[in-house]
């Protein structure tokens, strides 16, 4: 189940980058945290109609593929993208990674001593801290300066990745299987080769999904060099912005509230 990226969405320096226009004196950036903040609130509505369909058996005949997957993917996708936007303007790429992996310890321990579903080993939050790693030792080497044949080039190969946990390279005519031997240890199903009894109640493996992480650092950096519209530093987005703020306060709360919600649903 997909969760929100880190706050700290003030303007600040590019690790390994060059900048041409500084706008520090900006501040935040609204409409990120706007967007940040409807992705919020579609997550907890989607945990929502998880609990209540799995752990509760509520049937809720819409929640089901296509809707699902689709619904899904909108939320983590998102939420992957304007965390590595956010890592480009990072003054401690190593520091924000160690935030994420620290709390994806931490959900990972928590589900696994609640036992209501399966635990979550490498989810998304796991996969924020890969990828935030990566992402900043890519900025430190000028691996990403945020051309768009980077971007593109970045988000064919995540598309041509997707299914690389199901054993599958590429999409269509165009797949192919991938050796089997790659999916039998057990210590690659961090970077998205599933062992044989790799089991998560959320997984987001490094590969495909830290790809899109480095798309929005690709990004970040491209925008870095020019004037943003005030209107994204100063527009009023309602009580959006201000819950786009607290990411991840209200995954660590969000879905204990909704479990006791949903075990009063009968």
């Amino acid at each position: 189940m997909p969760s929100p990226p880190e706050t700290g969405d003030k303007i600040g320096g590019v690790p390994g980058g060059s900048r041409t226009v500084d706008r520090s004196a900006k501040g935040r950036l609204q409409a990120v945290d706007a967007l940040r903040g409807a992705t919020i609130i579609s997550m907890v509505l989607f945990h929502w109609c998880y609990d209540l369909r799995y752990l509760s058996g509520i049937p809720l005949p819409f929640f089901q593929p296509p809707l699902l997957d689709i619904w899904r993917a909108t939320i983590s996708w998102t939420f992957l993208f304007i965390a590595g936007w956010m890592c480009s303007h990072s003054r401690s790429p190593t520091r924000r990674a160690a935030r994420y992996l620290l709390v994806a310890l931490l959900v990972y321990l928590s589900t696994s001593l609640a036992r209501l579903d399966a635990p979550i080993r490498f989810g998304i939050i796991f996969c924020m801290g890969a990828s935030t790693l990566v992402a900043g030792l890519a900025l430190r080497a000028g691996l990403l300066d945020g051309r768009w044949w980077q971007t593109m080039a970045l988000l064919v190969l995540f598309v041509m990745l997707l299914r690389l946990p199901e054993g599958t390279l590429g999409v269509g005519a165009l797949a192919l299987r991938l050796p089997r031997a790659l999916y039998d240890t057990p210590y690659l199903s961090w970077l998205g080769f599933p062992g044989p009894r790799f089991v998560s109640g959320d997984y987001y493996p490094l590969l495909p999904f830290g790809l899109m992480y480095l798309v929005g650092t690709n990004v970040g950096v491209m925008l870095a060099r020019h004037t943003l519209p005030t209107w994204v530093f100063e527009r009023s987005f309602g009580p959006l912005a201000p819950i786009g703020r607290h990411p991840l306060l209200i995954y660590l709360l969000h879905q204990p509230l909704l479990l006791v919600l949903a075990s009063q649903v009968h």
